[in-house]
């Protein structure tokens, strides 16, 4: 889905949907900063539908942040429906933004009742044994994951080692914790899978 510059306040709250999330990407056109994070977004927005994303240069837009209390550009809004929930700070890389967006997809999705699923990521590569018996292992409880072929990714094979320490695959990112290996026990619990 495209990026929807918005004009104003005013604008941004009559297009936030309320039966979803909405994210409002505050920037500064011409900073590094906010330039990588716009990129970032874009690309990340573009490889999924039904996805709410605004932006507000706040070279142009003087009336959102304020309201928000955002003091630093970039900065991503956060709001189920018309409630404002949190913001993400900095530029990430396409992969947390691609992540971040999939894991509202996902709840947005739920039966009502039903508590919305954690945020996963596979991380692995064609040849590896053990990658597949974890994604097996996910697709045969009806876990939902994003997988990265970090073979082919060298951007989210760098990012993956930052956030754990180690180069191996598989890992599994459950809502921000590392998982190393196929450790069937420590993801059974963290996904609440009963088997």
């Amino acid at each position: 889905m495209a990026l929807k510059a918005i004009g104003s306040h005013e604008e941004m709250l009559s297009l936030l949907q309320e039966d979803s999330k909405n994210y409002i990407l505050i920037y500064k056109k011409g900073s590094d900063a906010s330039d990588c994070s716009y990129h970032a977004v874009d690309i990340a927005s573009g490889k999924l539908q039904d996805i709410n994303i605004f932006t507000a240069d706040v070279n142009l837009i003087k009336d959102i942040h304020p309201k928000y209390n955002i003091t630093s550009a970039p900065t991503l809004l956060i709001f189920e429906g018309k409630r404002f929930v949190k913001t993400v700070k900095g530029c990430n890389d396409e992969g947390f933004y691609e992540s971040l967006f999939e894991s509202s997809l996902f709840s947005a999705k739920t039966v009502d009742g039903e508590k919305p699923q954690k945020r996963v990521t596979v991380y692995s590569t064609p040849t590896c044994s053990w990658c597949t018996t974890l994604k097996r292992h996910l697709d045969h409880n009806g876990i939902r994951y994003r997988e990265v072929d970090v073979s082919k990714d060298q951007k989210s094979a760098e990012a993956m080692a930052r956030k754990s320490g180690q180069q191996g695959v598989p890992q599994t990112d459950i809502n921000g914790q590392m998982i190393v290996g196929f450790d069937k026990n420590k993801i059974n619990t963290l996904l609440e899978i009963n088997n």
